[in-house]
Formats: structure tokens, sequence, C-alpha cells
């Protein structure tokens, strides 16, 4: 028996649960964009599936609809891969453990892939539907997104006839996104170096942990505590009252992720341990008073770990570069739009921290509406890394989506919002970046889109959630925008 098999609209949740069966993260497309090429098949729908492992699905206009502009739906197939601390399932292989709470749909211990799987799904029962009325439809499923819209770069957009979408990519019902910011992924590195651990310390583990985390482009503003920066400020203090050395340190897998946990490895006389645990004691005190409000639930654990055999830890001079950095580093908000009350213009998010051949190897997600605001912070990075020793390096650049003063798609989308809803939706541009900015680029000035969603809260942690009602409104909602597309001529 199927999990969602009693959901409405029944063939949306349907799909939805076939994909969540398919490991589908990030870099791991191959399945995920193959069972679209044999959905295609089997309804003999032309399609194209290019190197990027990208799928556009065609389907011609239903009866009456011919003379319609052909219209684009798209989202796309990979999501964010995160899972709670101690669950043993491998995302890279294994699929989604889906669970109903009332009117929420989640996933047992990882994200639950709505960002985007729920768009993929909506394509799909759109194209195996043929009692609906619609326009010719080019529905393009991009790859790796989340890595900083990877898929949308290589996409061939010759392919395509059409010159207005529909982006399905919005997780708030109600809203409709007429733009969005530009960015940029960071790697920052800094080459350390090592010595084997004295004699007389033992191995302990600092976890700072219970974070809320969250979308850096989506939760940026809530102005949450990133586990990466927080432990810079913990690693300083202790070394302020006691001698230690560092093994390791690993927080996060994704820039675009709100880091939500870190770990240290620490080497640490007997003598100096209580000096540790009252550094870590005070430093609890000091994250109730900073986040009570904005992160109640951080948690500091300090637990003995096995000592490894001449483990090797940084040098002194290392650890002083490693604390420098995470406390210089710019990090979260940095701009408000002077334009968009309430909208964040440029910020950046230090999404993951590890150790990596040799360098600290930071990776950023940056992010802004203003082109010269992004080049800044580049410049800042850039000259961080290099006082330090390192250097920082830049890729997977991509544009802000313009607002268009004359967009008829957003009409439409109005239009037909005011008429199932009963009042006008809200119209707004994002801080998170979307794939319509690239399209955008690559369709040139007749390029007319929205961007639309159903009710999705926490997204990219394991703690996302879809509304079920909100899904079934929002499926009419966009059959309703298909049905009057004659509307675009």
């Amino acid at each position: 028996m199927k999990v969602l098999e009693n959901l409405q609209p029944a063939s949306v949740f349907g799909f939805f649960e076939e994909i969540s069966a398919i490991p589908r993260g990030s870099y791991n497309n191959t399945a995920m964009s193959n069972y679209l090429v044999n959905f295609a098949k089997e309804r003999n729908l032309k399609f194209v599936q290019d190197e990027a492992e990208n799928v556009l699905i065609c389907k011609p206009a239903s009866e009456g609809y011919e003379d319609a502009p052909t219209l684009i739906l798209q989202g796309h197939m990979d999501m964010v891969c995160e899972k709670v601390e101690g669950c043993t399932k491998d995302m890279s292989k294994e699929g989604i453990d889906l669970v109903i709470d009332g009117d929420l749909l989640t996933a047992k211990d990882t994200t639950l892939g709505a960002d985007n799987g729920i768009a993929v799904a909506m394509m799909l029962s759109i194209l195996d539907d043929n009692t609906l009325k619609h326009p010719a439809l080019e529905c393009i499923f991009t790859t790796d997104e989340e890595t900083g819209l990877e898929g949308a770069t290589a996409f061939d957009a010759n392919l395509l006839k059409g010159r207005t979408m529909i982006n399905l990519d919005s997780e708030d019902e109600g809203i409709i996104t007429v733009g969005c910011a530009g960015g940029v992924t960071a790697n920052v590195l800094l080459p350390y170096e090592t010595e084997t651990a004295a004699a007389d310390t033992k191995a302990y583990s600092i976890v700072i942990d219970g974070l809320r985390g969250g979308h850096s482009g989506a939760d940026i503003h809530f102005e949450r505590a990133n586990s990466n920066i927080l432990m810079g400020r913990l690693l300083d203090s202790i070394r302020n009252n006691a001698a230690i050395a560092l093994s390791n340190i690993a927080g996060g897998r994704a820039d675009n992720v709100i880091c939500n946990r870190t770990e240290a490895i620490i080497y640490v006389a007997s003598v100096d341990l209580v000096k540790v645990e009252d550094a870590i004691n005070a430093f609890r005190k000091t994250l109730t008073n900073e986040y009570h409000t904005s992160d109640p639930d951080i948690t500091i654990t300090l637990q003995k770990k096995d000592n490894s055999d001449n483990a090797e830890v940084l040098t002194s001079e290392s650890f002083d570069t490693l604390t420098a950095y995470l406390l210089l580093t710019p990090c979260g908000v940095q701009n408000m739009s002077a334009d968009i009350e309430g909208l964040v213009e440029t910020s950046l998010n230090l999404g993951a921290l590890s150790l990596d051949d040799g360098n600290i190897h930071g990776l950023y997600a940056l992010r802004s509406s203003v082109e010269t605001r992004l080049d800044l912070m580049t410049v800042k990075l850039s000259k961080l890394a290099k006082l330090l020793g390192g250097k920082a390096e830049f890729e997977f650049p991509y544009p802000a989506w313009e607002y268009r003063a004359d967009s008829p798609i957003r009409d439409l989308c109005v239009e037909t919002f005011t008429e199932l809803y009963g009042h006008e939706p809200v119209i707004e541009a994002i801080h998170a970046g979307l794939e319509c900015g690239l399209f955008a680029g690559k369709l040139g000035e007749e390029f007319d889109a929205t961007s639309i969603g159903p009710q999705m809260n926490d997204v990219h942690t394991p703690n996302e959630v879809l509304s079920i009602s909100s899904t079934e409104r929002f499926y009419k909602h966009l059959l309703l925008i298909l049905e009057k597309a004659t509307e675009l001529r």
C-alpha cells in the first residue's frame, strides 16, 4: 500500500511518491533523468536529454489551443540531501521515507525533497493527463540547481520555442515571485600544517548542534546562528584559557544551507580539561543571551574520544589561521534593499567547513540583487584569504532576474489566483536564486516569467514539510492558468 495513495490530487502525489523512491541528490542525477526519459518514451512525447542530464519533454497543444503561445514549465530534479545526526540512510542509494502528519507531508529523518520534487510531480501529472486544456507545453527538468544552477547553465535554450515561463520552484502559497538575486559559489582555501599531538593529551569531541539552520536565500534574514561561525568563536575562547590542539573540524555539506551542526576534535591535557569545560559553559550562556529568540535550542556537548596513535593536529600557527578566519569572515546579511522593504539585498553563507587535502576549506553561497555588491563580497573573501596565506576561488555564477514592468504571465497568474482565492496574491522579488535569471539571459527581451509554488517550510533541513492542502489548491491554480493561457496571445 502506497503511503500517499489517498491524497489529492492523486496523480501529483502518485508521481511524487514514485520519484521519492529514486535517489536524486545533486550530482546524482542519472537515475532520475533516465526515469523522465522513460516516462516520455512510454507516452510517445518528444523529449531531449542533454549531456548535463537535463530533460526537456514537449506536449502538443490541446484542441482549441493551437494558436496560443507555447508555455514553458520548469523545475529542477535534484534535492538537498540532509539528515538528522545518527540517521543511517545512504541518500546516494536509498529513497525517501515519506510520512503524513495531518496536513503536512514530511520525511523520516531526512529532507523531503519537495524542493523541487513537487514541481517535477506536477509537470509529470500534466504531461500524463490528456483531458486537460493547455497550449503547447515545454517542460524543463534541470539538474544540479542546488549546487549553483549548473543544469540550467548548461541547457541549450535554442531547443525552446516558448518565451513565457512558469517556474515552479517557489515555496510560499499566495506569493508570485517576479525577480531574484544573482549569486556565485565561493571556495576559500587556506593551507595548514600539522604535527603530532602531545603524548600527554587526550582526544575530545566538541559538537555545536540543535540550530534551526535553513535555506541561505529564503531564511538568511531570520539571523539564525551558523554553527561553523559559532565553533570559531568557541575554539578561540577556549584557547584563551587552555592549551588545546585541533585534530579536525567539520560542519555542513552544502553552500546554500545555513550550517546547523559542527564538530571539532581537540586534544587537551587532563590538567586543562576543567578550563575547557568552563569556557564551554560560559559560551553556552553567551549563546542563550544572543540567540534566545532566533535560535533557542543550540546545544554544546563535550565527549571523550578514543585516542589515535600518533594523531596529527594543526600546528599552533595553523590553528591561529583557522580561528582568525572564522572570526573575521563575513557571513549572513550584508545589506538590506533600499528599494523594497524587508528584502535582503546582499548576503553570504559559510555553508560547509572542513579540512581537505592540506587546506582549511570554506564553502559559501554569495547572493545579491546588486552586481557591484556581489563583486565586493568576492573582493572581501579574496583579500581575507590572501592575508591568511590562502586564496578564494569562485564558480557557478548566475545572474539576477530583474523585475519586468509589463508581464502578461504575471497578470494571468494574478487574475486566476484572485478568481480561485477571492483576494489578490502578493507580488515580490526574493533573495534566493532561481533559474529564471539564467533563462532570461538565454532567451532575451521577449522572455516573460513568474515563479510560483505550494506552501513548504524548513526546506534544506530534515524538518522540511509540504502542506498537502496547499498542494491541492496550487495545482488547481496551475491548471486554471493553463486553461486561460489563450489570454497570453
